[in-house]
Formats: structure tokens, C-alpha cells, sequence
């Protein structure tokens, strides 16, 4: 094939490998575009917060702490500290000096009248990623938890909690009024291959597809629209999606989370759906939800499985 054009649907610590795996899978001519979740995002202490844009540009730029898995590889934490000291802010969020250096910047340049999509652009510049992010969306789309005790930021439920209170539901507050952010449309659009990457289904590709006009454009798109699964043997690769998958009554297991996307031929988002070898026995019910199941290895453990499984997306795509 000649230059392929490749949208990913992504988000959070499992989309940010993918990525990184699949640059190192396509050729220099490709071009690789990432449509990203903000449902994560809030305002904290003055300044705009992204962690999942933040996250996948670390991790593309070699500058993510790979111990933690999320912020900056030798961050200190003075900043925080003195935040702490002054009593603003969420003590149990814990921002580094560096990764400030990014909010700060990114705070400056939406307050100059900048949407995020352009603040993003002017943002990743500084690295060569080889992937063109995007956010879903320029308006604030935030997620909340419903829980018995009332509604919480997302960040307050997974970072502070853990997950550990019962999630009743998932709100993408503002995401009815949001717009597609400039550019996401087209990249589906013209896409020879859209992957939905191995993230959260619920809080990092479930805010995404709640936009209006993403569904639409996956619906109509005549590239192949292929998902991995984040579940691995009836187990969360990594984070707590199995406490976001109960609460919408989805059971942790790969051919669930597919059946989940449904197939685009009966309404749903996808064509294709990779699972994992030792989930090969679920792809049955895949196919028959109207989906091609493909059984690969999809344990990203170094650059070069990583990059396999993108080889085997793209190959699943074709």
C-alpha cells in the first residue's frame, strides 16, 4: 500500500502505548492522527488540566515516567507541595514542576483566546511525536461519576477513591452542546483506517463517541474501523475499567466490551475487533455480533510487541 492516513480513537496509559507501538509500526510517509478524549479533564488551582493529551504526548516525546505511568521521568513536586501548604487545590492530585510547565502554558494560551486544539498543536510541537493530536472536542466536556453520595469529578473518583465507590452512572457534562474540535471529522473521514485503541470503553472512548457528529462520521466513514481489546482474560490490563464497565452493565471480558461498540452494520462502531490468544474462545460471540474477530497477541510488554500490534491493526484493517 501507498501512504496510508490512520485515525486512532484513543485515550489514558493503554492508548498512549498503542500509539507509540504503531508509529514504530507504520512507514515515515504515513500519517498517524490521534483523536483524544477530554472527558478527563477540569480546571484546578487557575490552570487547565488535560491528562490524557498530557499523557500520550509524554509518552510519544520519551519524556512519561514509565515507573508511574502517567506525568513527567524526573519530576519533583515543590509546587504541589506549596499548593498543599496553602490549602488549594486536591492534596491527593499531585502535579510536578514540569508537567505545571505544561498546564501553565497551555492555561496562557487558551486565555489569549485560543481553543485547545490549537493550544495542543502549538504544545506538541516542541517534540517530534510522528502523531498529529487532537482533542475530541474544544469545548469543555468534563466526565462525572453518579454515586449514591452525589455526583464527583471523574478525577476525584479514580484518583482520590480508586474506584472503590459504586459508580451508578457516567455523565459527560456539556458533551450535548459540544462540537466535533476542527479537524476530527475530516480525519475519520478521510481515514484509510480508524482504530478504536485498547483504552477505558467508558471514560476514555465513551466521551469521544458521545460527541455529536463522531458517531456519525464512524457510521459513514469507507475506512474499516477496528478495536482492541482492553481486556485481557477476563482481567483490566491495567487501571479499574472493570468498576467503570460495571456500572454500565457491561461484564469485564473481551466479547462483551465488543458487543458493547456493536457492529457497524447493525448501528454500532465497529468492523473489527482483535483479541487476545488467551481469549480466542470469545471469538465466536464476536462474529456473531456482526463483528471479524482476529486473535493476536495484544500484551504490549516492550517496544516490539508494541509495535506488532500495530502491524496486526493495520493488517486487520486491511
Amino acid at each position: 500500500m501507498g501512504r496510508m492516513k490512520i485515525t486512532v480513537l484513543s485515550g489514558g496509559v493503554g492508548g498512549a502505548r498503542f500509539l507509540r507501538g504503531l508509529r514504530d509500526a507504520v512507514t515515515a510517509d504515513d500519517e498517524v492522527t490521534a483523536v483524544v478524549n477530554v472527558g478527563d479533564d477540569m480546571w484546578l488551582t487557575g490552570l487547565r488540566i488535560t491528562p490524557d493529551l498530557d499523557s500520550i504526548m509524554y509518552t510519544l516525546a520519551g519524556e512519561n515516567d514509565e515507573e508511574r505511568g502517567w506525568g513527567r521521568v524526573g519530576e519533583s513536586e515543590r509546587v504541589s507541595a506549596e499548593l498543599r501548604a496553602y490549602g488549594v487545590g486536591w492534596p491527593w492530585f499531585t502535579l510536578g514542576d514540569l508537567d505545571i510547565g505544561t498546564h501553565l502554558t497551555r492555561t496562557h494560551l487558551l486565555r489569549e483566546g485560543l481553543p485547545l486544539s490549537e493550544a495542543t498543536a502549538r504544545i506538541t510541537s516542541r517534540w517530534p511525536l510522528g502523531v498529529r493530536l487532537i482533542p475530541a472536542t474544544d469545548d469543555e466536556v468534563e466526565t462525572h461519576v453518579i454515586t449514591d453520595g452525589g455526583p464527583m469529578h471523574f478525577q476525584e473518583w479514580w484518583t482520590r477513591h480508586r474506584a472503590s465507590i459504586p459508580a451508578l452512572s457516567f455523565e459527560y457534562r456539556g458533551v450535548a452542546a459540544s462540537t466535533p474540535a476542527p479537524g476530527v471529522l475530516d480525519a475519520i473521514a478521510e481515514a484509510d483506517v480508524v482504530i478504536v485503541a485498547p483504552s477505558n470503553p467508558v471514560v476514555s472512548i465513551g466521551p469521544i463517541l458521545a460527541i455529536p457528529g463522531i458517531r456519525e462520521a464512524l457510521a459513514s466513514t469507507p475506512a474499516r474501523v477496528v478495536g482492541i481489546s482492553p481486556i485481557i482474560a477476563g482481567a483490566v490490563v491495567r487501571g479499574m475499567a472493570d468498576a467503570c464497565l460495571a456500572a454500565i452493565g457491561v461484564s469485564t471480558s473481551a466479547d462483551a466490551v465488543a458487543v458493547h461498540y456493536g457492529a457497524r452494520s447493525r448501528g454500532g462502531v465497529l468492523d473489527g475487533w482483535l483479541v487476545d490468544e488467551s481469549d480466542a474462545a470469545a471469538a465466536a460471540a464476536i462474529e456473531a455480533a456482526g463483528i471479524r474477530a482476529q486473535v493476536v497477541p495484544l500484551w504490549m510488554r516492550d517496544a516490539e510487541s508494541s509495535a506488532a500490534l500495530g502491524r496486526d491493526a493495520l493488517a486487520a484493517a486491511r
